[in-house]
């Protein structure tokens, strides 16, 4: 897994988790200054160590979809839509065992 950090469009800075297939598991929220994007990134480190930091919900197209925040409630990534329920566990616990010691790239 890696992080890869972009800005976006409106040119703020970005960053999405991706597995080793490519396929994104966690997408950043956008921040103003390459610093705060870095600060995010260090927050999934720390925050995605604990189950409670993640909320499940099922969106309105009926997928299961989770959120990872931080211990103030703030959103500090969302994970992609999975048609089932242990897909979404299995994201999670990806997320739980590899971000700790994914590498950071700047694309």
């Amino acid at each position: 897994m890696s992080f890869e950090v972009y800005k976006d469009k409106a040119g703020e800075y970005r960053f999405r988790l991706k597995a080793s297939n490519g396929q994104t598991v966690l997408s950043g929220e956008g921040y103003s200054a390459k610093a705060g994007v870095m600060n995010g990134i260090e927050s999934v480190k720390e925050n995605s160590k604990m189950d409670e930091r993640f909320e499940t919900y099922e969106d309105k197209a009926g997928k299961h979809r989770f959120r990872l925040k931080a211990a103030n409630g703030q959103v500090i990534g969302t994970g992609e839509a999975y048609e089932t329920e242990d897909n979404l566990k299995a994201g999670i616990a990806s997320v739980q065992r590899w971000a700790k010691e994914a590498e950071i790239k700047e694309i």
